[in-house]
């Protein structure tokens, strides 16, 4: 008998895992090309009898470094199957510089700069890999800006597995190279990540390769919950007000929300945190649509950013984002380029975090909120960082910071630039 069973998030049909692989075979008939995914999958669990055997004190969950130490609630066979490129437990950092300026002391960055592949999409990559050895599968597809190819490429390389990545033509010159030091298979394509997406599940399909495409594989939302269980964990047992995410598909808002609710549904907390949703204000389809409060999500043509992990026209977990807000309650925001830029300069210079860009829209997105009054003074903020700086340095050696003149090699020299 399976620990868990799937459930349709538009028709509310119930699968066994047996019975499908990726989206609801119903919802997914009406799918559009282009559109926000129909049929999402969610992992349902037997919470009833798993609460009975979930004990916060086992030792487990303290010396256990990985995903492993969430065995009973990810939805795999064995955790043997998982690669050996442990995903960890991330720090949660306390900072009362970063929001000090905007009234707000009870400030934690969720630190998933330091990621086996320098990102939190190592979780959901780590779940995928491990579902793929299961189900026996030489070869994993992905479409991706950067982080889910760099993560997928590292994780399959250290199973000996096959990964075949296709990536937009603007990707980052850092993230391609970690993906041609990990092996993988590259197909760059002349479009944007949308584009990239549709041709990745027609070749899942044509050629029997597993898709790891976020959202559209249930297991991508399975692995991005970890980080809701770990705050929990982190925080004493307990959930923050707020959890600040930048989005671009919508995915790890969707996994945040998944796993405090499980939690919830586990009887281990009588609350869910408010989620708030961050994108840049050129492509921010997801916070129009939270906004706006409208029942489904328009997409938009992407336009360039220095963010462009979160550049999503069209978010493929936009139905699931929006019942999370349904669910947890919230706001949206969009940040600047300058923005974005200045929160880089801040989380390095205040917590020594070096962040991506569209990592980094988090802390811009959560000074925003606070200075709007949206994040009141008293409570407790959780932003994430999910993806390290080394990635995608170029916005930062064009800022005006990085223009530095030599100086003579003398002390006087060195004095005089320090203004001594």
């Amino acid at each position: 008998m399976s620990k868990y069973i799937f459930e349709c998030i538009d028709c509310k049909k119930h699968y066994l895992p047996g019975e499908v692989e990726y989206v609801c075979p119903a919802c997914s008939e009406k799918q559009a090309p282009m559109q926000s995914l129909n049929g999402l999958l969610r992992c349902i669990y037997d919470y009833d009898q798993l609460a009975k055997q979930f004990d916060r004190s086992d030792e487990r969950y303290f010396t256990m470094p990985g995903l492993e130490k969430w065995a009973s609630i990810i939805p795999l066979e064995s955790i043997e199957s998982l690669p050996p490129l442990i995903t960890r437990s991330t720090p949660l950092r306390p900072s009362t510089r970063l929001g000090y300026d905007v009234g707000i002391s009870d400030l934690w960055v969720k630190d998933d700069t330091v990621m086996p592949t320098g990102s939190f999409k190592d979780r959901a990559s780590s779940l995928v890999v491990a579902r793929a050895r299961e189900l026996e599968y030489k070869t994993v597809i992905t479409a991706s800006t950067g982080n889910a190819a760099t993560a997928l490429a590292g994780m399959a390389a250290s199973v000996e597995m096959e990964s075949v990545i296709i990536v937009p033509a603007n990707t980052p010159k850092n993230k391609l190279a970690q993906m041609i030091a990990y092996g993988a298979k590259i197909v760059m394509v002349d479009g944007n990540y949308d584009q990239a997406f549709e041709l990745s599940l027609a070749a899942s399909r044509a050629f029997s390769w597993y898709n790891r495409n976020t959202a559209y594989n249930p297991f991508t939302i399975e692995g991005k919950k970890t980080a809701a269980l770990e705050i929990w964990q982190q925080l004493d047992y307990s959930v923050p007000d707020w959890v600040v995410v930048p989005t671009g598909d919508g995915v790890i808002c969707a996994g945040i929300e998944k796993g405090f609710s499980d939690l919830k549904a586990l009887g281990l907390i009588d609350r869910l945190p408010k989620l708030a949703i961050v994108q840049s204000d050129n492509c921010q389809p997801l916070v129009q649509a939270v906004l706006n409060n409208t029942a489904h999500v328009d997409p938009v043509e992407s336009i360039e950013t220095i963010a462009d992990s979160i550049a999503v026209g069209v978010p493929r977990a936009g139905k699931w984002v929006l019942q999370s807000m349904a669910i947890c309650g919230g706001s949206a925001v969009a940040v600047s380029d300058a923005e974005i830029r200045e929160a880089t300069c801040q989380l390095g210079h205040m917590m020594g975090v070096f962040a991506e860009p569209s990592a980094a829209a988090a802390v811009a997105g959560f000074r925003k909120l606070a200075k709007l009054g949206v994040i009141a003074h008293d409570e407790q903020v959780v932003v994430l960082a999910t993806g390290n700086g080394l990635k995608d340095s170029q916005p930062i050696l064009h800022s005006d910071q990085a223009h530095i003149d030599p100086i003579q090699p003398d002390l006087n020299a060195l004095k005089q630039m320090m203004g001594l």
